[in-house]
């Protein structure tokens, strides 16, 4: 079959000869792959720090038709519309004993150990595929990993409905956090990045307040719109060492601050950005992956559930749409900044 498979560092290849997955398991499920998403993890790994296992398929954010299923599946037929979780745990460890599958000591993703999503068929086991309703089309529903990512990061906190929210950094992350934002109840978002495409894309998913950070000190902008007080929840969705120094300083004394993004640099926080955690007070919460128990998590229903209603919507966010044939020019393209990206779907 065809596929996207990761040999090195900047080695990624299209090749027509991958072995097609097959049944072995009474529990497992062969999809055939409908769209799958570029993750800032998978273009992070294909720049700097190359496969976990060399000719790897890589890609985990897809979804698809099922093809194929074993004796023991219940839950899926053949001709199904699902999405998947890409994640895998160990189910031994005292993380997983203690029904936070999250914090497995062994956690890992299909691409990873397993073949991936960039291909025609990938497989999973049937605790890993999740149904989809007909009105939830293949592009968006190739959105629901990330969305789990970041409605994970949010049932972390203790947000509460009329509170007001920033979001550092309005990639894909970003501006799935800004309707996540509302879905929790906030009466106001602040959009927050360097680039007006992105934030007028997050205008019109449901940000409030857009700031562009190159204007002025972002922190300043938000104290200027919230008569000095700050925001009740940040949330750094850019991965970047600079705004994940920034962030501390947008919310109020008593605040919360909440790190989706992964900067794959060190941080390097000035004493103003760090005081801020001291002396307000603040609640720093790390968020990982997007499952919880019991496996795979509220963080899958609840998006399945807000898509379908129309409360998190792709369209605005998918920049292009490719075939597998272009992923080796595509991703060469994104981390050269050669390619004017927001999220990049394959159809395979």
């Amino acid at each position: 079959m065809k596929a996207l498979n990761l040999y090195g560092v900047e080695d990624l290849r299209f090749e027509e000869n991958t072995p097609k997955p097959v049944i072995e398991d009474t529990n497992e499920v062969i999809i055939k792959v409908k769209s799958v998403g570029i993750c800032g993890s998978d273009t992070s790994r294909y720049r700097k720090l190359g496969p976990y296992v060399e000719g790897m398929t890589f890609g985990h954010e897809f979804a698809g038709e099922v093809v194929e299923v074993g004796k023991g599946v219940t839950n899926v037929k053949i001709g199904d519309r699902v999405a998947g979780c890409p994640a895998f745990v160990c189910g031994e460890c005292e993380y997983c004993q203690k029904g936070e599958p999250a914090r497995c000591e062994k956690l890992s993703v299909i691409g990873a150990y397993r073949p991936g999503a960039y291909a025609e068929y990938t497989k999973l086991p049937d605790t890993h595929v999740i149904p989809l309703p007909d009105n939830v089309d293949f592009d968006t529903a190739a959105m629901v990993e990330p969305s789990a990512v970041v409605a994970h990061g949010f049932y972390r906190t203790k947000i509460q409905p009329g509170a007001e929210v920033a979001v550092m950094g309005v990639g894909s992350i970003g501006l799935l956090a800004v309707q996540w934002a509302k879905i929790f109840g906030a009466k106001k978002v602040y959009a927050i990045d360097i680039d007006d495409k992105k934030l007028a894309i997050a205008k019109e998913l449901g940000a409030d307040v857009t700031i562009n950070s190159l204007e002025k000190a972002p922190h300043e902008q938000i104290l200027e719109h919230t008569n000095g007080r700050g925001v009740d929840l940040a949330v750094e969705s850019a991965g970047s060492p600079i705004t994940s120094a920034q962030v501390f300083a947008l919310p109020r004394k008593g605040g919360e601050v909440v790190f989706m993004g992964i900067p794959y640099a060190d941080i390097n926080i000035e004493r103003f950005f760090f005081e801020k955690i001291v002396r307000n007070e603040l609640t720093v919460y790390g968020s990982w992956n997007a499952i919880s128990a019991p496996f795979p998590g509220k963080e899958w229903s609840s998006t399945v559930h807000y898509m379908s209603t129309g409360q998190i919507k792709s369209e605005p966010m998918i920049s292009h749409r490719l075939p597998l044939e272009e992923g080796p020019e595509a991703f060469r393209k994104m981390t050269n900044r050669e390619m004017d990206a927001v999220k990049v779907i394959f159809n395979p």
